[in-house]
């Protein structure tokens, strides 16, 4: 399968168009991460996204991870017979197959984001009850943008530990609205039991106590791997912070930030 090139205003978007012309889930894709936005002053980005993305090449096992053939005979001690060559004249007579053609690319459509907002909530509403809870889902939209809020008590398995559930409940959410009505242009996010938000706060706070550390010891700090959403609060929180800089350094799940003297 060819290479596709695309580019969004973050590395999840521009991973999010390549899935939809390749026309596969995250899981049958491979990327290559070639660009990714700079941090700007007053918490902006400057430039786009760059990702190179393919379907995940089908490899057969290869001749010598095949089991070997067991002789007959030769466990019981009996003599090895003469095998006799095979007759593949029936085989050689058949048509090499031909290659599959890759899937065509996903024409663009415009969609509504009332229309994208209103299936996320269907989808969401849906998925609250599937986890034996209640809650209320509320849709802001603005512009482009569509965020979809899951507002009740008792949510915390729909949050999972560090977020994981949420962030692979925004993914079902997105094919299930999104991809699923053809929707390119859209920015749709997740929110349950306002977790984002706290998580917003807690990662500012942890990332100003980091930047001190630096600025007094005058030594970098390598942060735990996190993802592109909470690297990127880490360095939307430190851009105005005299005296550090940041930088993202590793590769996708162990990317990681760096806080250094400036």
């Amino acid at each position: 399968m060819e290479w596709v090139e695309t580019t969004g205003n973050s590395l999840e978007e521009a991973k999010e168009a390549a899935l939809d012309q390749l026309g596969v889930a995250e899981d049958d894709a491979e990327f290559e991460v070639v660009d990714e936005p700079k941090q700007g002053l007053f918490g902006r980005t400057r430039g786009e996204a760059r990702v190179r993305a393919r379907v995940k090449p089908s490899t057969p096992r290869g001749k010598t991870e095949r089991r070997p053939r067991r002789e007959k005979g030769a466990e019981n001690g009996g003599e090895r017979r003469e095998q006799r060559p095979r007759n593949n004249t029936r085989n050689s007579d058949r048509p090499a197959r031909e290659p599959r053609e890759p899937r065509e690319p996903r024409e663009k459509v415009e969609v509504d984001p009332a229309v994208v907002g209103q299936a996320a909530t269907e989808f969401l509403s849906g998925l609250v009850k599937a986890f034996g809870t209640t809650g209320d889902v509320i849709v802001n939209r603005e512009d482009g943008e569509i965020e979809v809020r899951v507002e009740g008590t008792e949510l915390g398995l729909m949050v999972g530990p560090g977020g994981a559930t949420l962030l692979a409940i925004q993914d079902l959410t997105r094919v299930a609205s999104q991809r699923r009505l053809g929707d390119q242009d859209s920015r749709l996010r997740i929110d349950i039991a306002g977790y984002r938000e706290r998580r917003r706060e807690a990662l500012s706070r942890f990332a100003t106590k980091v930047a001190d550390e630096v600025k007094e010891t005058g030594s970098a700090r390598m942060l735990e791997p996190m993802s592109s959403a909470d690297r990127k609060i880490v360095h939307d929180t430190l851009v105005e912070f005299e005296g550090v800089n940041t930088r993202s350094e590793g590769e996708d799940p162990r990317r990681r930030v760096v806080v250094e003297p400036a």
